[in-house]
C-alpha cells in the first residue's frame, strides 16, 4: 500500500499535466493493492476523479460514449477492481505539522469537505490544494476531529520536515509526547522504516521509552508529487516508490483500521524490491534482544520450568506495558534454533494454560511466523485493563527492563490503585456518554488547555533503572527504599534476599560505596557522573551518580532508553 499520494489537485504537484488514470496505471504497475489520494488540505483530486468516472458512466447510460471514452471508462473500472483507492487529505495543523486523514471509499466527499471547513480551512482555499492555509487547528484537535468523522489520523512523515516527532523543533517534551501518543492518532508515517536498530524511529516508538509507553504502528509512504521519480527533482519520489506491505484478511479500509487498532505489530513491514533481501522482523527483534517489551524462549516444555517462565512473562507484560514473546528461539541472533515443530498444537496448549492459570481473564494473540526456514510462535500480550494479573491466583509478576520478577507489597498496592483508577475512568466515561450535553456558555462547559499551557517540567533524572533512596537497619538487617525510575514508583522494605536481579545488583553496589564518594573513579561532568558502563548483550547498562545540595543520588542499571539530556552528553 501507499497511503500518501498527491495528485494535480495539490498546488505543489510537479507534473500538472498528469491525469488521475495515469496515477492508477502507475499504482497498478507497481503492484499496489491500496492507495490513498492525500492532497494538501483538499479532497479535490479524489472528487475530480470520481466526477470524471460518474460522467463517463452517465454518457454510457445515454449511449453517447465515444470510442476513446469507452476505452477510458473500461480502464478505470479494470484498475479500480485491482486497486482500492481511499479518499483523504494531508492537513496542515498549527506550527505547520502535517497529518494524513484517510477515509473509507463510501465516505461522501461532501462530508470530508465539511470536515476541512471545521478544521478552519478557508472555503475559498478548499479546492486550491495549498500547504499554506492560515490559522487552522492544533494537532490534537485535528486527530480527534478526523477520528470522530470516521477516518484514520496518521502523522505524516513524523520524523522528518513538518512531522510531529521531528528533532530540533522548539517545543517541550510533554507536547511531543501528546502529539505522538494521543489515542486518536492511529499510526505514524516515517521515512526510515527500513532502518533497523536502536536509532530508528520505529524502535523509539516501540514502547520501550518510559515517556512514550504506547507502542505505535509505523508505516512508510512515497509522498509522491510526481508520477515517476525524476533526477530533475531531488528527494521527490513517484507513485509507489516507498511503500508498506500489510497482511490483511481482505483488501478494505476496515481491515486496515483493525490492524492499526490492534497490538499486532508484525503484520506491517517495509516493502522490499526483488533486488533487496527479504525483511525478517523476527531476526530484527533478535538483534534488539530482550527488553521491557519483548523476550525469547527456546522451549515451551513443562520439564525444566520453561512453560511456567512463559506464563510468568505473560503475566508480567500484562501488569506492565504489554509486550511480545517469541517462542522456539533464543535472543542470540547467531545461535542455531529448532523452532516449534507443531506450532498450532502448541498454541492450543498455551492458550489453555493462560486461561487456566492467569486471572483475571487475559486475551493474547498468537501467530505462527517463519524465519530461517523454521516456524516460531509469536505471542502478543496487551497491557492489561484490570490489573493486577496473577498466576495461580496469588503470584503477581512485573516486567523490569529485561527481566521478569515477583511484585513486592508496594508494587501490588500500586497495581491495585491502577486497576481502581481504570475502572473509575471507564465508569465516568459511561456516565458522561449517558448525560445530556452541556449548554454552551454555562459553567458546565470547560475548554481544554492548549499543549503549550499543559507543559510539565522535564524529568531530570534517568528514566530507566533503579535509584537507591535510603537504607535503614532493623533487627540486624538492612531495609532499602528503592525507586523504579521507569514509572516513579517507590518500594520500601526491600532486602537483599527479597530483591529482584536488578535491585539485587543495585543494593550490592550501593552497599560497597565508600564513606567518601569522591574517592571513587567517577567520570564527572558538572554535577552528574558516570560510575561504570557495562555491555549486556546488545545494549549498554550504566551506573550513574548525581551531586545535590543534600548529598548524592545513586542510579543503577540505567539502559540507553533512559538516557536523555545532560545524561546523554555524559555517557
Amino acid at each position: 500500500m501507499d497511503l500518501h499520494l498527491h495528485t494535480p489537485a495539490s498546488e505543489d504537484y510537479l507534473q500538472p499535466d498528469i491525469g488521475y488514470l495515469d496515477i492508477l496505471k502507475q499504482a497498478a504497475s507497481k503492484g499496489l493493492d491500496i492507495i490513498a489520494f492525500t492532497d494538501h488540505n483538499t479532497v479535490a483530486g479524489y472528487r475530480r476523479m470520481m466526477e470524471e468516472i460518474d460522467q463517463l458512466k452517465l454518457l454510457q447510460q445515454l449511449n453517447r460514449l465515444l470510442p476513446e471514452e469507452e476505452t477510458r471508462l473500461a480502464e478505470y473500472q479494470k484498475l479500480l477492481s485491482r486497486v482500492l483507492v481511499l479518499p483523504g487529505f494531508e492537513f496542515t495543523a498549527t506550527f505547520g505539522f502535517h497529518i494524513l486523514a484517510i477515509f473509507p471509499p463510501e465516505k461522501p466527499v461532501r462530508d470530508i469537505e465539511h470536515l476541512l471547513l471545521e478544521l478552519n480551512i478557508p472555503s475559498e482555499k478548499l479546492d486550491q490544494g495549498s500547504v499554506t492555509v492560515g490559522a487552522s487547528v492544533d494537532v490534537l484537535t485535528a486527530y480527534k476531529a478526523i477520528r470522530e468523522a470516521g477516518g484514520m489520523a496518521i502523522a505524516a512523515h513524523a520524523n522528518s520536515n513538518n512531522g510531529v516527532a521531528m528533532r530540533r523543533f522548539p517545543f517541550g517534551g510533554q507536547t511531543k509526547i501528546a502529539y505522538t501518543q494521543d489515542p486518536n492518532l492511529i499510526a505514524l508515517e516515517v521515512t526510515d522504516l527500513e532502518k533497523t536498530g536502536r536509532h530508528s524511529t520505529a524502535f523509539f516508538f516501540s514502547g520501550n521509552k518510559p515517556e512514550y509507553p504506547r507502542r505505535m504502528h509505523c508505516i512508510q509512504g512515497s509522498d509522491a508529487h510526481l508520477l515517476v521519480k525524476n533526477p530533475a527533482y531531488q528527494n521527490k519520489l513517484g507513485v509507489g516508490e516507498r511503500t508498506t506491505d500489510v497482511r490483511l484478511p481482505e483488501r478494505s479500509f476496515q481491515a486496515l483500521q483493525e490492524l492499526f487498532e490492534s497490538n499486532s505489530f508484525s503484520n506491517a513491514r517495509p516493502h522490499r524490491h526483488s533486488s533487496q533481501p527479504a525483511y525478517d522482523f523476527i531476526q530484527d527483534a533478535r538483534q534488539e534482544g530482550p527488553n521491557f517489551m519483548q523476550d525469547f524462549h527456546e522451549k515451551i516444555t513443562i520439564r525444566g520450568g520453561h512453560l511456567y517462565s512463559i506464563i510468568a512473562d505473560i503475566c508480567a507484560f500484562a501488569n506492565s506495558n504489554g509486550g511480545t514473546l517469541y517462542l522456539g528461539l533464543s535472543a542470540d541472533p547467531k545461535k542455531e534454533f529448532e523452532g516449534i515443530p507443531r506450532p498450532n498444537q502448541s498454541i492450543q496448549k498455551l492458550q489453555a494454560e493462560i486461561d487456566k492459570r492467569i486471572s483475571p481473564e487475559l486475551s493474547c494473540k498468537f501467530d505462527v511466523q517463519e524465519t530461517h526456514g523454521k516456524k516460531v510462535i509469536q505471542v502478543m500480550i496487551p497491557k492489561g485493563e484490570d490489573p493486577p494479573y496473577a498466576v495461580d491466583d496469588n503470584k503477581i509478576y512485573l516486567r523490569t527492563e529485561t527481566e521478569t520478577g515477583m511484585a513486592v507489597r508496594d508494587e501490588i498496592v500500586e497495581l491495585v490503585m491502577q486497576g481502581q483508577k481504570t475502572r473509575s475512568s471507564v465508569k465516568a466515561k459511561a456516565e458522561i456518554a449517558a448525560a445530556p450535553l452541556p449548554i454552551p456558555g454555562t459553567k458546565d462547559v470547560y475548554e481544554m488547555a492548549s499543549p503549550a499551557e499543559q507543559e510539565m517540567p522535564e524529568l531530570d533524572h534517568p528514566r530507566t533503572g533503579v535509584e537507591i533512596i535510603s537504607v535503614t537497619k532493623r533487627g540486624g538487617e538492612n531495609y532499602y527504599e528503592v525507586r523504579d525510575l521507569r514509572n516513579g514508583n517507590v518500594v520500601k522494605n526491600v532486602t537483599l534476599k527479597s530483591s529482584r536481579r536488578l535491585w539485587h545488583y543495585a543494593i550490592s553496589q550501593f552497599s560497597k560505596l565508600p564513606a567518601d564518594i569522591e574517592t571513587l573513579d567517577i567520570k564527572w561532568q558538572g554535577d552528574v557522573g558516570l560510575v561504570s558502563r557495562k555491555k549486556r548483550g546488545n545494549f549498554s547498562s550504566y551506573d550513574l551518580i548525581e551531586r545535590t545540595k543534600d548529598g548524592y543520588r545513586h542510579y543503577y542499571g540505567v539502559t540507553d532508553d533512559g538516557i536523555h539530556g545532560r545524561w546523554e552528553v555524559l555517557v
